[in-house]
């Protein structure tokens, strides 16, 4: 079928193009602003799955369907030739850090290390760059992808830097090691007494004696002593990240922990016209944009693409740093079942607080303790109110007890999920979890058909910011090598038109946007990609070498020749 469909395309080459030089002479009925013809298009629209022409006016799709209509029916001054390859609607990330990710090409990018050696050789080559005195940043780091997995401590860094402050996190962003002098600057006793924060962890060894990894809240806390970073560098983290996110096809981003600082950027980049994908952003916490957006009322589609109208809370912490909240033990760890950010009662005040201002809450959960705390608030919630209109989401949901996972689709409460996750975890988390909990992990498979409302993302820079190794994740279930051999948990392997979907309407739902993006479909936002490969059909392994040629917003170009 497939094969029959190109061959289509390229017998109406030819002819489209003696359409479009009568409808350039003889005039057509309707005007376009750009059409696009002899291409491969899946559209993500059921009632059209599949097309090879669409005409774009306004910014928006106007038609969808066969080339020799759309040229016969429209002219337009630009005529785009896709020559037969493949388009797809414009690529949503539903859980991306554009500001980290910014960051951590502007800092020390630890990610890709394999050793605390390295980690100081790269640090040792910022530092040369940096005045007396400025504190020293990184972030990615891994101790699991190490020879020697023990997590790192301020010993391995002291003797490199003993007056410089080094702040270095995790890559999930859950954990922080610093050195001597940080801990000092933020007060923490170098010998241990200095309690744990509610909801965090100081680290401590055998004698009680502060290690320099602070977890969760802990690590949080250093913001408060580390120098803020200046309006430029904001503008300069955003702007390279949406650089990287247009050359990779998505077209849309929803960026938790949104400041208000932040947000002012934002703004002003969208006044000068600078902003290249549509942002949906949550608030941090209960924090100064929540309050300003309770106020005021949410950022609805300013610009017509940036939306803040969600609220970013945290239930636990990660499974990476043993932070996830665990019904039982960490497998790997006696006596710790990780732990909670907020209370059972502050979260359910949390949302409730999220909620009353008209906003979505979106928790984040990813023990099976925390995602069962969060079930239980939305079933209360939703004896109250209608959580259809709400849309409660859970960011990340890796690990579910089974029989939770019908709750989701009996409460409509959405799974927002990052499939790349599964693959970078899957080398260690049976030694975190055991086998048995396993049944209800990175369980994504059994949640859409379930009826579960699915949208995925990466969670980058925690992961890669590139759409397609997450497609790929999410139906093989291997890594880039193609280990293990038919994939991790393959039963949680989903069809490609899932994957899809889950990377656009599933992602444009879960941001109130289903009707404005995430399909082909005549009357929405003209967000499309071409790519140089048919990701539908060539073999799962080639999925990772697909480069998008062109990236289109509104029907404008934000990236490519």
């Amino acid at each position: 079928m497939q094969r029959d469909f190109e061959g289509r395309i390229r017998a109406a080459a030819v002819r489209v193009g003696l359409l479009v030089v009568l409808c350039a002479t003889v005039g057509c009925t309707e005007s376009a602003d750009l059409i696009v013809v002899n291409a491969n298009v899946y559209t993500v629209d059921e009632h059209i799955p599949q097309a090879n022409a669409f005409a774009v006016t306004d910014g928006k799709f106007v038609a969808v369907g066969d080339s020799l209509d759309i040229v016969s029916r429209f002219a337009a001054p630009t005529v785009l030739d896709a020559a037969g390859r493949t388009v797809v609607p414009g690529l949503i990330d539903s859980h991306g850090h554009l500001v980290n990710h910014g960051f951590i090409k502007m800092n020390v990018d630890l990610r890709g290390t394999t050793s605390i050696t390295e980690v100081v050789s790269r640090l040792r080559e910022r530092e040369s760059t940096l005045p007396e005195g400025e504190w020293l940043r990184g972030r990615g780091w891994d101790q699991n992808d190490w020879a020697e997995k023990r997590f790192p401590t301020r010993g391995d860094i002291d003797p490199m830097f003993p007056d410089r402050p080094v702040w270095l996190e995790r890559v999930d962003g859950h954990a922080s090691l610093l050195n001597s002098a940080a801990l000092t600057e933020m007060g923490i006793d170098l010998d241990g007494r200095t309690p744990d924060p509610v909801g965090g962890r100081i680290v401590r060894d055998a004698a009680g004696v502060a290690t320099g990894l602070l977890i969760d809240s802990a690590s949080d806390q250093v913001t408060e002593v580390a120098p803020e970073p200046s309006a430029e560098m904001i503008t300069q983290a955003i702007e390279r990240a949406m650089a990287d996110a247009a050359a990779l096809g998505l077209t849309g981003v929803h960026e938790p922990g949104l400041q208000l600082d932040t947000l002012d950027i934002y703004r002003r980049l969208v006044d000068e016209e600078k902003v290249t994908l549509r942002l949906y952003g949550m608030t941090e916490d209960l924090k100064s944009l929540f309050q300003q957006v309770c106020s005021d009322g949410p950022v609805e589609a300013y610009g017509d693409v940036l939306t803040v109208r969600a609220v970013k809370l945290y239930a636990d912490g990660a499974l990476g740093s043993r932070g996830a909240s665990l019904l039982e033990d960490y497998s790997d760890d006696a006596g710790n079942r990780g732990l909670m950010r907020k209370s059972a009662e502050e979260l359910k005040d949390a949302v409730m607080r999220t909620v009353e201002c008209g906003l979505q809450p979106a928790v984040h959960a990813i023990g099976d303790d925390a995602v069962r705390i969060v079930l239980d608030i939305y079933e209360e919630l939703g004896r109250s109110r209608d959580l259809s209109v709400i849309r409660p989401r859970i960011e990340h949901a890796q690990i579910v007890s089974p029989t939770d996972i019908p709750r989701f689709q009996a409460l409509g409460v959405i799974a927002a999920m990052q499939p790349t996750h599964a693959t970078s975890d899957m080398y260690w988390a049976e030694e975190r979890l055991g086998a048995d909990r396993l049944a209800g992990a990175y369980a994504w498979k059994t949640l859409i058909d379930s009826g579960t409302h699915v949208p995925f993302g990466s969670d980058f820079p925690v992961e890669s910011v590139d759409p397609m190794k997450g497609f790929y994740a999410a139906i093989t279930r291997q890594d880039a090598d193609g280990y293990p051999d038919g994939g991790w948990l393959p039963q949680e392997r989903v069809s490609r038109v899932a994957a899809l979907r889950g990377f656009t309407i599933e992602a444009a739902y879960a941001g109130f946007m289903e009707n404005e993006v995430g399909s082909i479909t005549e009357g929405k936002f003209a967000d499309f990609v071409i790519l140089d490969r048919d990701i539908m059909t060539i073999p799962a392994a080639a999925i990772l070498d697909a480069r998008v040629t062109a990236t289109f917003l509104g029907g404008r170009q934000v990236y490519g020749e």
